[in-house]
């Protein structure tokens, strides 16, 4: 049933664009932001609303980007160009308080209409030529002067003169006033649409009808239309998103699960039995709610998040023995075979010889001896590994488990949604646990992991040291660089360990998940393991350290190796690059010496961090740059120093990140597909846009009685970002 009741000949929301823009405007829209319905069109807000009677200001125009201003023609003039036949048409334009030149070759008619005192819209890439902006060859749109008649201004030419123009997201071939005429086309060939919100929920709220929201986003009046249907879209978007969500959480319910329920005297009681240290209230309370979830004859899907260093692996490997004692398989799914090693040997560590013995913990990467590789997966197909680690390759064709009761995936950024679902189908509805150490604010929470329920660690163990952290600004005080080497090199002959990480492996080979430089820092290439491995090494102070790399690059073998012999104490210092990031414990680490922190994010800082100050030796952390103070890239890294609180700095990186990127991170680095919800911004419009959602699909679990609604849930799913959210 669809959501659009249309009149004989009207376009609807489905209606495919090429049969009213033509085919070439179509595929330019579909090119360039996925656009390919009349739905998708609209949903292609504008960016912001320029008063018509206002000038843009010109005077910090950025140089080699696309951009569509406002402004006045001052002076037009021709001259004959030297080196070939023709002629050059310039043309000064100015909003009071800068200027630029529009240049054209061989188009001298343009004089007729751009003359003195005119005004318009002009779009194209801003140049400098001889040090004086210019855009070459512009597309523009000139304003009628309507308000100028005989009799005055007449009541259509003043709306004119006062509306607000919309300028859109734009490209080099599609300008904002192209868009602007091709969502005018579209809205007047558009028939009635049905609201996907229903009329109790919009009329509560004073919302507008979601026809008259899409006109009056886009061809307003006054700024206070654009602003009641940006507010209308905005719980709209919200709406449908945690219907989605929702829906979601209840199909998954909908499946039938394997209760897995511990006994007494079992695996797990002789494992809590056998633990050398205290559960926190954290922990335990965890426990207790993922344990009633496997409990239930539903799969479970729960997110856990903590602090780093909380202990969500011990969490998680209760989870496992409770499945493994009612005869089932659980899979923890690793980011990299470095991590999935640790994961392996922690485990066996915590269960010790006996019953390590009886689940039988087994790892499989895709670097292993295909002998190794082979014996691996027979134990897991037969069912005898009750316990299973591994990277990739636990999702390939040649691993197949006995009876798969419980996928826990660690670090869930870090993998796509098809590898989450291949491995959650090589079971039959199996349970799952999500593990993360980045702290997830309340509104990303409900807005990308609302399917799921949440649970929270935020005690850490007794008998941790603390750490200290402390910004090393080499922009203003570059003699400090030695101090760094120096007060590691103390640290060290204290019988310490120390971790330094570097942004790149070897110079412009960036390790893979790497944040980009901050456009605000400096454009010096990035530090690397080989140029940080030899100045270390020609340090005085440390001339007999045992120093090693460690990095992506390396052989499984290598890393696993090279990890070993750091826990161990046979190595003094790692050089690294984010490989160390999650999961490496070495309680004798003391010391982290980021080179370059501006180059990673604050999660990624803050993960990084953790490693050390895990035992009862104190941690130092210093964070190493060449930014100005005053700069986005200081203020995150002054964060990072001002709290060791997850949460708080989760909730600061909101703030000083583009929201797209932060979304993005927790969707594998799918561009955000947020129009006009900021979770920011907007955290009480999610909280009552789910509130109402979930009463609405409490009465209509399958919304027969809201097809709009249901129409709009079914476009929402066949966004690929979307995809995402339907997949857990």
């Amino acid at each position: 049933m669809t959501a659009d009741r249309s009149v004989e000949g009207a376009a609807t929301l489905d209606t495919k664009l090429s049969g009213l823009l033509g085919g070439p405007t179509a595929k330019a829209m579909e090119r360039a932001w996925g656009l390919v319905t009349v739905g998708d069109l609209l949903g292609h807000y504008p960016r912001r609303y320029q008063p018509r009677g206002e000038l843009t200001a010109l005077d910090r125009l950025p140089r080699d980007e696309n951009v569509t201003i406002v402004a006045e023609v001052l002076e037009v003039r021709e001259r004959t160009m030297r080196s070939r036949r023709g002629s050059i048409l310039e043309a000064k334009i100015s909003d009071g308080r800068g200027v630029l030149t529009l240049t054209f070759f061989n188009q001298a008619w343009r004089a007729r209409e751009l003359k003195p005192g005119v005004r318009g819209m002009f779009a194209g890439k801003v140049s400098d030529y001889r040090g004086a902006l210019q855009l070459a060859h512009p597309d523009y749109e000139l304003f009628e002067d309507e308000t100028r008649t005989d009799t005055g201004p007449d009541a259509a030419a003043l709306r004119w003169a006062t509306a607000p123009i919309p300028i859109y997201p734009a490209t080099a071939t599609l300008s904002s006033w192209k868009l602007q005429r091709a969502v005018a086309l579209v809205l007047d060939a558009l028939g009635p649409v049905d609201d996907p919100l229903p009329e109790s929920v919009r009329r509560a709220r004073g919302l507008l009808a979601h026809r008259e929201a899409l006109e009056l986003v886009h061809r307003p009046e006054r700024d206070a239309d654009w602003k009641a249907a940006q507010r209308t879209l905005r719980f709209t978007e919200a709406f449908v998103l945690q219907s989605v969500l929702l829906e979601r959480r209840a199909a998954a319910r909908a499946h039938e699960a394997v209760r897995r329920t511990p006994a007494p005297g079992g695996l797990l009681e002789r494992f809590e039995a056998s633990l050398p240290f205290e559960l926190t209230d954290d922990q335990l309370e965890v426990g207790v709610q993922i344990h009633a979830d496997l409990a239930e004859p539903v799969p479970m899907n729960r997110l856990v998040q903590g602090e780093v260093g909380s202990g969500k692996t011990v969490v998680a490997l209760r989870a496992m023995l409770a499945v493994a004692e009612s005869g089932g398989q659980a899979a923890l799914l690793a980011p990299t075979e470095v991590l999935a090693a640790q994961h392996l040997r922690s485990i066996v560590d915590m269960l010790g010889p006996e019953l390590a013995a009886e689940v039988m913990p087994t790892l499989i990467t895709g670097q292993l001896p295909a002998a190794d590789r082979r014996r691996a997966a027979l134990r897991v197909a037969a069912g005898q590994a009750r316990i299973v680690v591994g990277t990739h390759a636990l999702l390939g064709d040649t691993t197949s488990f006995a009876d798969l009761g419980l996928v826990v995936v660690d670090e869930q950024h870090r993998f796509g949604v098809e590898q989450r679902e291949a491995l959650r189908l090589k079971g039959r509805h199996p349970h799952v646990l999500v593990l993360t150490a980045t702290p997830i604010p309340r509104t990303v929470a409900m807005t990308v992991f609302g399917d799921l329920d949440v649970s929270t660690i935020r005690q850490l163990p007794a008998g941790r040291a603390g750490i200290t952290t402390h910004v090393v600004p080499l922009a203003e005080r570059p003699h400090w660089r030695p101090r760094v080497w120096e007060r590691l090199a103390e640290e060290l002959e204290q019988g310490r360990q120390a971790f330094v990480v570097s942004p790149a492996i070897e110079p412009k080979v960036a390790e893979d998940g790497l944040e980009p430089a901050d456009p605000e820092g400096d454009a010096a290439p990035a530090a690397s393991v080989a140029s940080v491995l030899a100045e270390l090494r020609a340090h005085p102070r440390l001339a007999e350290v045992r120093i090693a790399p460690l990095h992506g690059r390396m052989s499984a073998d290598e890393k696993d190796a090279t990890m070993r012999a750091f826990a161990a104490g046979e190595l003094d210092v790692l050089v690294a690059t984010t490989v160390i990031e999650v999961g490496v414990d070495v309680p004798n680490a003391s010391t982290m010496v980021v080179v370059d922190a501006d180059r990673f994010g604050v999660s990624q800082l803050h993960q990084l961090r953790g490693r050390v100050g895990r035992g009862s030796v104190p941690g130092l952390c210093l964070l190493v740059t060449r930014v100005e103070a005053e700069t986005v890239a200081r203020e995150r890294l002054d964060a990072v120093a001002g709290t060791l609180d997850g949460f708080e700095l989760a909730r600061v990186d909101l703030e000083l990140r583009q929201e797209g990127d932060v979304l993005g991170a927790i969707q594998s680095g799918r561009r955000t597909s947020l129009k006009l919800l900021r979770v920011t911004r907007h955290g009480d419009v999610i909280a009552d846009a789910r509130e109402a959602a979930a009463e609405v699909l409490r009465d209509d679990p399958d919304l027969a009685a809201h097809p709009a609604l249901a129409a709009a849930v079914r476009r929402r799913l066949d966004d690929d970002s979307s995809e995402y959210l339907s997949r857990g």
